[in-house]
């Protein structure tokens, strides 16, 4: 294509994007800069002036087969020229059945019930939703709160803000809207050490005290994500397990940022060898090519859930089981069926693991951990978003920090070269920062 007529159809009015469009956590008084993309290939985003970009982002931890992978590219194109989308009450299509075999298919034996939603917090909020009707199913309708831990994340929408971290800023101020629920603090003990079971006394008092209020335990399996990119034992995750099991709870975990392979095991659940009750996938689920979210569940909850005064899951979105998504995510779980996912992780958490290490001699860097394709640098001090923003586009890459984090997520297919860039631009950028900022970031999911 001409030069002239690529920079005439893929220009971006940024002004324009700054007066009128708001980006995710920003404000439109002071709005965070935002940078023209006009294409994406592999791991490299090309800006609208020229400059290209290793993303270590993943796309918000979505895009794991990299950009324009032909295989799903493909794949959209003949659903688009076929059914694009049409509605899902009383009607199916061959990419709904088939994506929800695969899943079933891939997931633990138990979870044999496919519900396809359009987003990750919207797969929460059904899972909830699963949960208490479920318990009306079985004449316990007093269960009717959700049980969770400290510094998690689990999306935006109301009942999914109600089990994020309560002392997040972002989820404060919404008042008596938001539902109160039971809260246990975040586990302490790291993935790669010796694991305390001590931790595990003040939520076993809560189950105790409250079970019989209890609908469900929710978290984040192995990592917790947008509240620190935290890696905690699997033990602490086989001994919530148990806790519901014995308190009669059942349990939600939440993959949507740890599932299809981020972890280095393809659930971060089978780093403990548990099932759950109800499980919320998304992200990866596409390849990062377009929205789309699955919550799974037991036959047990499903006959519940059926058994319940409703008689019916009350939940429908009009874009449910959308075709064209579909059709993306099968393409991105059949090339995860392929296997090469595994030994592009090992390699990427033995490169950065060796790479990152040195940063545990700067000053200014409170930890440093790497699991699976998750590198991170955590801070003592909270970051300047956008000024490390821009340092990381002018040494070509995009990392975007937040609260007091430098870390990767990076597509599956980075090369080794790509990904020395990536850590070399960490730890040149964590070795200038000296100072306290004064603006505070919420922490978000990115």
């Amino acid at each position: 294509m001409n030069k002239d007529i690529l920079s005439t159809t893929t220009h971006i009015d940024l002004q324009f994007d700054k007066e009128h469009l708001w980006h995710p956590y920003t404000s439109m008084a002071n709005a965070l800069p935002a940078f023209g993309v006009v294409a994406a290939k592999g791991v490299e985003l090309q800006l609208q002036d020229g400059k290209t970009l290793i993303d270590g982002t993943s796309s918000w931890w979505a895009c794991v087969h990299g950009y324009s992978h032909p295989k799903i590219v493909a794949a959209m194109q003949q659903q688009a020229a076929t059914l694009s989308h049409v509605m899902f009450g009383g009607i199916t299509h061959r990419p709904a059945v088939e994506l929800a075999r695969l899943l079933v298919n891939m997931t633990s034996p138990n979870l044999t019930k496919v519900f396809l939603a359009d987003s990750g917090s919207i797969a929460v909020e059904v899972a909830m939703k699963m949960a208490l009707q479920y318990w009306q199913g079985r004449a316990k309708p007093n269960k009717q709160k959700i049980l969770t831990i400290k510094n998690g994340y689990h999306g935006d929408t109301f009942a999914a803000m109600s089990v994020c971290d309560p002392e997040g800023g972002m989820h404060t101020m919404f008042g008596d809207l938001v539902t109160k629920q039971l809260f246990a603090p975040a586990p302490q003990s790291r993935f790669d050490g010796e694991f305390d079971p001590e931790e595990l006394n003040e939520i076993a008092a809560i189950f105790e005290d409250n079970h019989q209020q209890i609908a469900a335990l929710l978290v984040e399996p192995i990592m917790q994500g947008a509240g620190g990119m935290r890696f905690y034992h699997p033990e602490y995750l086989s001994a919530l397990r148990k806790l519901c099991d014995k308190y009669d709870v059942l349990l939600i975990l939440d993959e949507i940022a740890t599932g299809f392979g981020r972890t280095g095991k393809l659930f971060a659940y089978e780093h403990s060898d548990i099932e759950a009750d109800i499980l919320c996938l998304g992200k990866a689920l596409t390849g990062g090519y377009i929205s789309l979210a699955a919550t799974l569940c037991s036959d047990e909850v499903a006959q519940g859930v059926s058994d319940s005064p409703a008689g019916v899951f009350m939940h429908g979105p009009t874009f449910m089981g959308n075709p064209l998504a579909c059709s993306a995510a099968i393409a991105s779980l059949e090339l995860l069926q392929e296997n090469i996912w595994q030994k592009q992780i090992k390699s990427i958490e033995t490169q950065l693991k060796a790479e990152l290490a040195e940063a545990t001699a700067f000053d200014n860097v409170k930890d440093v951990r790497v699991l699976g394709g998750v590198g991170v640098l955590e801070m003592n001090t909270t970051l300047n978003t956008a000024e490390l923003q821009q340092q990381f586009v002018d040494l070509g890459v995009w990392i975007r920090p937040f609260s007091n984090l430098i870390y990767i997520m990076p597509p599956y297919c980075i090369t080794s070269a790509q990904l020395s860039q990536l850590t070399h631009a960490m730890k040149t950028v964590a070795k200038q920062i000296s100072l306290p900022c004064n603006e505070s970031v919420f922490i978000s999911h990115g």
